[in-house]
Order: C-alpha cells, then structure tokens, then sequence
C-alpha cells in the first residue's frame, strides 16, 4: 500500500497532543504521535503507559496529552495492566456489555528501563499469553528520567551517571541486550524494529501492521535523548538518520517468522558518524582510545551481517 505521509499527518487527528513536557529535542513524542496515528479514526485506544519519561511529562494530574483511555502504570507492568484490559473487554463483549460494533485496541508504551529490564517479565508473560496488544518500547538507552543511569539497552563504552567513563572504566563495559530478537523468540505473528527516519513511513508503516496484526506484536523505536546522549536538540532527526546509515539501528521486521529488512543503507557509514556527535562517546575520541571505535564497529559489524543471513534464511525456506 502506498502511504501519502502529508496527507496522514494533516487528515488524522493527533492523538497525543502538543503541550506536554517532554525535553525539545526528544525521540519519543514524535514516535508516539505518529504511531498513533497508525489508528484508524473510527478505532478507539487504551493506552497503558510504564513510569518513565513519557508518563511524567504527558500526564501531570489534572492535564493530559494522551486524548485515548490512559492509565498510569507501574515501572514494571506496563504489558500485564494492558494484556488484563485486554481481557477484561473481551469478557465484557462475551457477557453483552460492550455492543459487538465497539472497535478498542490496546497499546502499552514503555522506556527501556521499563522494557528491556525492569518490565521485562510482564512484557514475556503477556506476550506468551498470546493478549491482543501491540507493545511499544521508546528506546533511549538509559535511564533517562531518573539520572541517565546504564540500562541493558544503553551500549557499550556509552558515558552514563552508572558507567561514568574514566580513568577506572571507559563507560559501560557491556554489550547492549537485543529486545527485539528476544521478542522474535516469542514467536509472535509481528516484530518490527524501526525509527523515525524517512519521512516516518517505515514508522507509519510498522504501526499500522502492529496495532492491525491480531494477537500480541511488539515494536522496538528508537528514541534518541538530548540530553543523556548530549546533542544538540535541533538534531535529533539527523542522530535517528545517522543511527540507521550506520547499521547502528537496523529497520526490519518479522512477520510469521519471516524476516524483512526495510531499509538497507546504500552505502553504509562508518560508526564514528553517528558515535561522534553524541558526547556520551566524546572519549572515544581521545588519542589511544581508538580501539574502542573499532570494537564498537566490529560489533555493528557483526550484527548486520547476521541478521541479512537470518533474513536470507527465511527467505528460503
């Protein structure tokens, strides 16, 4: 299907509204707009939003930005408040409480603290369980509403208030975990992994088959943090294009197992692109710490190659 973004952006309301208090310069009010206007205008939404970011600059009691059903919820259980909304309007249509013509779907937001660990077992368990929910981890790569604390998805030799890069350590020492991989081995009818980058159509695009996808699906963002990656706020469109040109962020998705890359760079940048105007990495740069770029590329490296096997694989059978 052809998406004219113009015309979806200034034919679909917005349902996540201006006026909230997210940092200028920050990923995830634009990723979360957009993927709300993957809903069509008749569909109704329940939002479940963990602790984090989002949740304590769109919702300050009595003012919201969210026009959909919100609730509030935990750090840790996001995708269990969504999948037990899920269930209990599905028992409500069962008992003829709810007319059959009401259309509701339920998307949770999550960070990635509130994703790839602290909710990480509810997300499993809703996701076995097989709730028909689409899940949303805006991944900004730490803790961000709390202190830009190290997370499992921050990566490696990143500077943070946990991993402080010094004379001790050169930032965090670890690889950063891969959620949307770990999503994939819950054999789920619909992962993706995608950015707001090309006009947001590969977002749009994602959103729509997610939410649309019947059972549960997941989506892994990137939403890059002014000020825990230390950019520029004007420059936030360019760290998401220069994240997917590296192969930093690939944009793919799987559908019934099938992998599909969705963007492949024509000629891919070298990392030092995308590391180089964050100063969460400005030590890399230091004279003797070029072994840390190479790592971190070799890494990229080893990623990408994988997953253009995994994608030819399935193309294959």
């Amino acid at each position: 299907m052809a998406y004219n973004m113009k015309e979806i952006v200034a034919e679909k309301p917005s349902r996540f509204t201006s006026g909230h208090r997210m940092c200028a310069g920050c990923g995830a009010p634009p990723v979360t707009r957009m993927i709300l206007r993957a809903l069509k205008p008749e569909d109704h939404a329940v939002i479940a939003n963990a602790t984090g970011c989002m949740e304590v600059s769109s919702f300050i009691y009595p003012y919201t930005a969210w026009t959909e059903s919100y609730i509030h919820t935990a750090f840790e259980c996001a995708a269990a408040t969504c999948s037990g909304v899920e269930a209990a309007y599905k028992s409500m249509k069962k008992q003829g409480k709810l007319p059959e013509d009401v259309h509701t779907k339920f998307i949770a937001f999550g960070g990635d603290g509130g994703t790839y660990d602290i909710g990480l077992q509810s997300l499993s368990g809703a996701m076995e369980r097989g709730h028909d929910m689409t899940y949303v981890c805006y991944d900004n790569g730490a803790y961000m509403n709390t202190g830009i604390q190290r997370s499992s998805a921050t990566p490696r030799f990143a500077d943070t208030t946990t991993s402080p890069a010094g004379s001790v350590i050169p930032g965090k020492m670890q690889s950063r975990k891969d959620l949307t991989e770990i999503m994939e081995a819950h054999h789920l009818p619909y992962v993706a992994q995608t950015a707001a980058y090309m006009n947001f159509k590969d977002l749009y695009e994602k959103a729509e088959k997610a939410i649309y996808t019947e059972g549960p699906t997941f989506l892994n963002v990137l939403a890059p943090c002014p000020r825990g990656w230390g950019y520029p706020t004007e420059d936030l469109m360019n760290i998401n294009k220069l994240a997917v040109e590296t192969c930093y962020w690939p944009l793919y998705e799987i559908e019934n197992g099938k992998y599909k890359i969705t963007y492949k760079p024509a000629k891919k940048l070298p990392i030092e692109e995308f590391l180089k105007p964050q100063k969460r990495f400005k030590h890399m740069f230091k004279p003797g710490n070029e072994w840390m770029i190479k790592e971190f590329q070799d890494e990229v490296d080893r990623r990408w190659e994988a997953l253009l096997k995994l994608e030819e694989m399935s193309n294959k059978e």
